[in-house]
């Protein structure tokens, strides 16, 4: 097993905040955009979601490694996150399915980590600032070097990251006597998102990210669902027009996280980035059409924005978050076609919200 670092590391915000502590993970340097997950478990399917590709990954649980490393848990083929910042990296680990240490696992993969820094800190001052770039090192530690370095690291505002992380050949998952079958815009999508559809007796086939849209409705599939995935909607013109296409043939619909957001592109509603987004298991979320409340998963730093919802003749609000009252979920008046932006397969997280698959199910033709 891999014996906890010694080696020092920093932290260096956009702001100039600096924060130091002990190499975790590969020993090099890394950017990207600094955001946190409050979850309290979950660390390993937050690694691997491709909703977090380029982002650095502030975990606020104190302790992250503890339960090792098990490839069942796994949402994409690899590590997606830039970067990690967390308080203790247990090297040792305590979990009978678990197979490496997060420490191994880190290394494997390249990713980049910095330990025994005060997220708390940290997180006050990211909920105070605002999302931001940050850049960790465990190899150099000049300040007005990794400042310069930085300063060429894009901001994710206008960022086009999908079709980076996105299938690049199109593939079949779940039993081919299935009595559905669904076209899968693939964006970033989670592998639990693709079994809650193969456990509804749904057969998926996942297309890479700027497939057109008659290339799927060639599969024949009974509906379509746009999938999660990281970087700016705006910034997805070849997206947003698969999703105009596929309301124009007036085919059922599904969209999460960046899907929602692109339904909303698709009916002319903006997008905007968000002050620091959502990112945690625990979000409340009220759905006012039955006035049901969810604990829920969420994942984004992007949102539509209300003023363009309330306003819309094309679409109406459907679910609301309870802490800031941003819109978590639209359907399309007069269209088979609706999106949440929290994450219903909640992988990790609770499963109040995993009726949204047995409704667009329902939904099929």
């Amino acid at each position: 097993m891999a014996e906890i670092s010694s080696i020092p590391a920093i932290l260096l915000l956009a702001d100039g905040s600096v924060f130091k502590g002990k190499a975790a993970g590969k020993i090099g340097t890394t950017t990207g955009e600094i955001c946190f997950n409050t979850g309290m478990t979950g660390y390993q399917e937050i690694f691997t979601d491709p909703s977090y590709f380029g982002q650095i990954m502030v975990t606020t649980n104190a302790h992250i490694g503890n339960y090792g490393i098990a490839e069942a848990d796994v949402e994409s083929e690899s590590i997606k996150i830039a970067g990690l910042v967390c308080k203790n990296f247990n090297v040792g680990f305590s979990r009978k399915m678990a197979e490496k240490s997060i420490q191994d696992y880190l290394s494997e993969d390249h990713v980049v980590g910095i330990s025994d820094v005060d997220t708390r800190q940290l997180v006050r001052h990211i909920r105070a600032k605002g999302a931001m770039n940050a850049i960790i090192s465990s190899e150099n530690f000049t300040i007005e070097e990794l400042k310069e370095k930085l300063a060429s690291t894009p901001s994710m505002d206008g960022l086009e990251l999908s079709s980076i992380v996105s299938t690049k050949t199109a593939y079949v998952l779940g039993d081919e006597n299935a009595k559905k079958k669904v076209a899968v815009l693939d964006l970033g999508v989670k592998k639990n998102i693709l079994r809650c559809f193969n456990e509804r007796d749904v057969l998926v086939k996942v297309f890479p990210a700027k497939t057109p849209f008659e290339e799927m409705k060639a599969w024949n599939p009974n509906g379509y669902f746009i999938s999660n995935g990281p970087g700016d909607p705006a910034a997805m013109p070849y997206a947003i027009e698969t999703v105009k296409n596929i309301l124009a043939a007036d085919q059922p619909l599904f969209g999460i996280c960046l899907g929602h957001q692109l339904l909303a592109q698709a009916n002319g509603i903006r997008t905007h980035k968000m002050f620091n987004g959502h990112r945690g298991l625990n979000h409340p979320v009220k759905n006012i059409i039955i006035n049901h409340c969810e604990v829920t998963s969420q994942n984004h730093g992007f949102g539509v924005v209300p003023e363009d919802v309330k306003k819309s003749e094309l679409v109406e609000i459907t679910h609301i978050n309870l802490n800031d009252q941003s819109i978590e979920g639209i359907r399309v008046k007069g269209k088979k076609a609706f999106s949440v932006q929290y994450h219903p397969e909640s992988s990790p997280g609770p499963h109040d919200s995993r009726y949204l698959f047995d409704d667009f199910v329902a939904m099929l033709n």
